[in-house]
């Protein structure tokens, strides 16, 4: 009994020194400070400032074929919304050559008969919408939003006659409509793949190339401790990083947390765990800093940036690539934060992404330990 007392009494202290030496090395390491504190926030203000969905001033033109009151106001009502930047124009020929440049995404013709078009019901409609397709999503906006402009517009006249049912759209968990507010959450996501999966397979891939994983594998101590050891710092500093960049989405970027800072924190260690063991993975196979960098982005953080969901909806993917998603841990990891955001502590739909993540970091984890071995030896 006290042999087995001795032995996890150093095998304890063998691993207590394993991690101080690790997180020295941390601290001594500027890339990994610069990775874990200082490309969050660059990425974080990129996302948040520079990626946007919410389409603003878009420009378009407006041609005034008329010279009637009512045909005056509507142009005006174009003018005044935040939506548009509108070019004002009496002939569509004066417009036609800047939509096929690029500098209109489309334009609104106010016709020439729109005030009897306007008395008589029946008469047609009221203007016509032209928008360049080679941008659908902005084209759509374009048509669904002038459209909306000349409903408000007639409303406010009482023109257009009183609807049996009076639609009032409300939206949930984002009611402002504010991309920055779901982008914010899986940037995240993003940094955390970039912290554990990158980190950590350049750590373990230098000390290969730097011969100190000789050194370090000639000591008795054992695969685990020397895998436990290796992965405790950065596992932390990815948890701070964590707190840090939702501090920034809070504080200066003013996206809620209606769920709980345990739940977060919860979150983003289950998340660590396949991030981490994809970066331990691909230090064991690829035993150079360079190749091991070059691995991690192509199958961590591009995987996490175009598979995720994170800017492409996933239900509008082909159905093989789908299937390719249900293996990215990030996919799950930014579903769980974007909803612990905006909608709260939502249990059933955080724990079967849980479920998942676990499910992949044990699957990398073991082929990762089936490589590691205590050897020189590939």
């Amino acid at each position: 009994m006290s042999g087995r007392l001795a032995s996890r009494s150093l095998a304890v202290r063998r691993l207590a020194a394993l991690v101080r030496k690790e997180s020295l090395q941390v601290l001594r390491d500027p890339s990994a400070i610069l990775i874990a504190f200082v490309l969050p926030v660059l990425l974080l203000f990129l996302f948040a400032y520079a990626v946007s969905l919410d389409l603003r001033k878009v420009p378009i033109g407006v041609v005034l074929e008329s010279d009637g009151a009512s045909a005056r106001s509507l142009a005006a009502a174009y003018g005044a919304t935040r939506y548009f930047r509108v070019t004002p124009a009496r002939d569509r020929r004066e417009l036609q050559a800047a939509l096929v440049g690029g500098e209109l995404r489309g334009f609104v013709v106010i016709p020439q008969d729109f005030e009897r078009r306007l008395r008589d019901a029946g008469a047609g409609p009221l203007v016509q919408v032209i928008t360049d397709g080679s941008q659908p999503n902005t084209a759509n906006f374009v048509a669904g939003y002038a459209e909306g402009v000349i409903t408000q517009w007639a409303a406010s006249r009482n023109i257009a006659p009183q609807a049996l049912v009076e639609l009032r759209p409300r939206f949930w968990f984002n009611p402002e409509i504010e991309s920055r507010r779901f982008l914010v959450p899986g940037a995240i996501a993003i940094v955390m793949t970039m912290i554990g999966t990158l980190l950590t397979a350049l750590v373990v891939a230098r000390e290969w190339e730097r011969g100190t994983m000789e050194a370090l594998l000639s000591t008795p101590a054992r695969v685990l401790e020397i895998l436990v050891g290796k992965l405790l710092p950065y596992f932390v500093l990815g948890l701070v990083a964590t707190l840090g960049s939702a501090m920034l989405a809070l504080q200066v970027f003013d996206v809620p947390l209606r769920g709980s800072w345990s739940t977060l924190l919860l979150l983003s260690s289950v998340f660590l765990a396949p991030a981490l063991g994809q970066g331990l993975l691909i230090s064991s196979i690829a035993r150079n800093q360079f190749i091991a960098a070059q691995a991690a982005l192509f199958s961590g953080f591009l995987p996490a940036f175009l598979l995720s969901g994170f800017l492409f909806e996933i239900d509008s993917m082909p159905a093989v690539i789908q299937a390719i998603t249900r293996v990215v841990p990030a996919r799950y990891f930014i579903a769980s934060l974007q909803t612990v955001f905006l909608a709260g502590d939502v249990w059933a739909v955080m724990i079967p992404n849980m479920l998942a993540m676990l499910a992949i970091g044990v699957v990398f984890f073991g082929l990762a330990r089936a490589r590691f071995r205590k050897s020189l030896d590939r």
